[in-house]
């Protein structure tokens, strides 16, 4: 088996084949030992600015079996083993379809798992394919009408198709390898499969979701656009159908990959009688710096000069009583865009393309919240979600965000603005301290003046705050058992973001591949 061996220190600028021969004489043995070599994983320690280097590791299979084993008993190495899903494929029949609710990285991957295996699985999107929605959102963030059918929100590729497509996660399934692999064969960039900070950038990510789905439509499966879950009929446990806004569907199995943002379905679900409890999320604003401060704060000199990618950070404070205020989701070279998704709301996020190219930088700011923050229920965060979004939307008059200066918010008088805000369709000057509670109101400050301290950046007063940043992750969870289906339904099976379990592109697509292993296992093909 071949080994991974870690911690190579390279100068910045070290080619792959310069990392594979620093590993190589890490190891102590001879280039003639090897019968293959890769780069594993780059990152960057830019901690001594006049040190930086590169870190790296590297997958190296000798000629001698017993040489590797050898190998891999040191600290700095480890075995390899290629991630793939362990597949079981039950032999009992089922009547019905297997139906995915959403068509996101979660519903994606568990449709294209069955695809692949046999099943003909249906999957229901409430929005329109990636092209119309292109043309949807761009009309609304030039000043057009929100559609709330297909927005940032929803439609083919769900709410990361509008985003950096960022492909990094904390969750360390073997699976995540397996879909860095399958987004690297349907057209995202070969550097995802060794950069410890991959993304895709939101240009590629729409070409690379109309490829999966080409993909499983090729092998039986259906993409219905523009068709949402309305409904389900279930008898004993076991839903028997999906009712749809086109129709009924007899159903073996209903993935629910729906999303955080399916308020409506949340309702519809509470109603059936499937358990959902509430789920600590995040609520803020996004952060916007000029990305040549963001550089010259990490590496002491614009990103080009060194060679290096665009700088980006994360940063994190807890205050004594637990709640924390941190940075997510960071965009270098990007916009803050406009995410409504409900008439008479605003929602920000980020987004960059590949390129990271932009001269602005943002990033959520962002309080945790926990469910002893809003009304009991269910739907309690939901409620606050969308308060804060409607008073967004009256503090502004319009579709325009609430924005401010750092400084102002901080109670510094005279702050001008450093840069031009990327939001569109516009931001409106105002004071947020009108838009929060107390309580993120505090932690947001504290997070600012305490950020001071870590970056030069975060000292400009004349950096913006565009608010409100409220969808970063589900305010529910639907209640699911160790056989991965929902409390009290043997074939209903939650997974991705929208149904608590997952935080990202990759934790949601490894949530939906474990879905359909699971289906697999309990039946077989239609």
């Amino acid at each position: 088996m071949p080994v991974i061996v870690s911690g190579i220190k390279c100068p910045i600028g070290t080619d792959g084949a310069g990392i594979i021969l620093a590993a190589i004489k890490a190891l102590g043995i001879s280039e003639t030992d090897v019968i293959s070599a890769g780069v594993h994983k780059i990152s960057i320690d830019a901690r001594n600015r006049d040190n930086m280097k590169l870190v790296c590791s590297a997958v190296i299979e000798l000629k001698n079996a017993h040489a590797e084993k050898r190998l891999s008993r040191r600290e700095n190495c480890r075995v390899y083993c290629e991630s793939k899903p362990q597949q079981f494929i039950s032999s009992r029949k089922k009547e019905g379809r297997t139906v995915i609710a959403g068509f996101g990285p979660a519903g994606m991957f568990c449709a294209m798992m069955l695809a692949e295996n046999g099943y003909r699985p249906v999957v229901l999107e409430r929005g329109t394919d990636v092209d119309a929605r292109a043309v949807a959102v761009e009309g609304f963030f030039g000043g057009g009408a929100l559609d709330p059918i297909s927005n940032v929100q929803f439609g083919e590729g769900g709410a990361g198709t509008f985003s950096d497509g960022k492909l990094t996660t904390r969750i360390g399934d073997p699976l995540c390898r397996y879909v860095l692999k399958r987004f690297n064969e349907f057209g995202a960039p070969d550097e995802i499969l060794y950069l410890a900070r991959p993304h895709i950038g939101t240009d590629n990510l729409r070409l690379i979701v109309k490829n999966i789905r080409n993909r499983i439509i090729s092998l039986g499966g259906e993409i219905r656009f523009l068709t949402r879950l309305d409904g389900v009929k279930s008898i004993g446990g076991e839903i028997k159908s999906a009712i749809t806004s086109a129709g009924e569907i007899d159903t073996a199995a209903l993935v629910l990959a729906i999303g955080h943002s399916a308020r409506d379905t949340f309702e519809m679900l509470l109603k059936s009688g499937v358990n959902l409890e509430p789920k600590p999320f995040s609520i803020g604003a996004r952060i916007e710096h000029r990305q040549l401060g963001v550089d010259l704060s990490l590496y002491g000199a614009p990103s080009e000069e060194l060679f290096l990618p665009k700088g980006e950070y994360q940063l994190s404070h807890r205050c004594v009583g637990g709640r924390a205020v941190y940075t997510f989701c960071m965009c270098p070279g990007g916009s803050v865009i406009a995410a409504a998704s409900e008439p008479g709301g605003i929602v920000t996020n980020g987004m960059s393309s590949y390129l990271r190219d932009g001269k602005n930088a943002n990033a959520a700011l962002v309080v945790s919240v926990s469910k002893e923050d809003f009304p009991q229920g269910a739907l309690g965060g939901v409620e606050l979600q969308r308060e804060i979004e409607r008073r967004a939307y009256k503090l502004s008059g319009s579709y325009m965000a609430p924005a401010q200066t750092v400084g102002s918010f901080l109670g510094e008088c005279g702050s001008s603005a450093s840069l031009i805000p990327s939001y569109l369709p516009g931001v409106v000057n105002s004071d947020l301290n009108l838009l929060f509670p107390p309580f993120i109101l505090d932690m947001l400050k504290q997070g600012l003046r305490k950020f001071s301290h870590n970056m030069e950046c975060f000292k400009d007063m004349g950096a913006i705050l565009t608010a409100p940043e409220t969808r970063t992750s589900s305010p529910v969870r639907i209640i699911r058992n160790e056989n991965g289906t929902a409390l009290g339904f043997d074939n209903l099976y939650p997974c991705g973001e929208g149904a608590g379990y997952a935080g990202g592109i990759m934790s949601a697509a490894v949530d939906g591949l474990r879905a359909a292993l699971k289906i697999m296992a309990s039946y077989s093909p239609e």
